[in-house]
């Protein structure tokens, strides 16, 4: 099994679920999913996929990646 491509699927799902809110919403609270359910493996996973380039990221993924990569603040 290709993790990375399990994550890209997950995070994808997170994604399309949150899409039919308001576009900064969906993004904070895709990001804010990731950061509360994954577990710090995933998620750096995730970051070294993003920043490999981030092939099969949603939209909504690839933005909240940008938001996880900074300091937690909050909820989100």
């Amino acid at each position: 099994m290709d993790t990375t491509r399990e994550l890209v699927r997950m995070a994808n799902q997170i994604a399309s679920y949150f899409q039919s809110y308001p576009q900064d919403e969906a993004v904070t609270e895709t990001a804010g999913h990731i950061r509360a359910f994954w577990e710090p493996r995933m998620r750096q996973r995730l970051l070294e996929h993003s920043s490999a380039g981030g092939e099969g990221l949603h939209e909504i993924v690839t933005q909240a990646v940008e938001r996880l990569k900074g300091p937690s603040v909050g909820s989100a």
